[in-house]
């Protein structure tokens, strides 16, 4: 299994999206993000970060999506001993706190 990248996140844990969930869940169930470098700004400069369950936590970052009218694109990514990575990643009209 391949790296995609790794980058450190605000609170110093490195995050790292892989080849897997990159070419065989992003591209094909969310084609309307372009590129691995949009997911890694959200993670490296995000609007805002929201923890979910345990040690899921959602980032997001205003991009404005021009085909669709979503206005940002949230990461959720899961840690696993202050390691984290991708589990997905797409298009949203707002952020949503619970």
């Amino acid at each position: 299994m391949g790296i995609v990248f790794e980058v450190i996140d605000r609170a110093g844990r490195g995050v790292h999206l892989s080849m897997e969930r990159w070419g065989e869940h992003i591209k094909l169930e969310h084609p309307d993000i372009e590129n691995p470098e949009e997911i890694r700004q959200t993670i490296l400069n995000p609007d805002k970060i929201i923890k979910q369950d345990g040690f899921i936590y959602n980032y997001y970052k205003f991009f404005k999506h021009k085909k669709l009218k979503l206005k940002y694109l949230k990461v959720i990514v899961n840690y696993l001993n202050d390691i984290g990575f991708v589990v997905t990643a797409h298009f949203v009209a707002s952020i949503r706190i619970r």
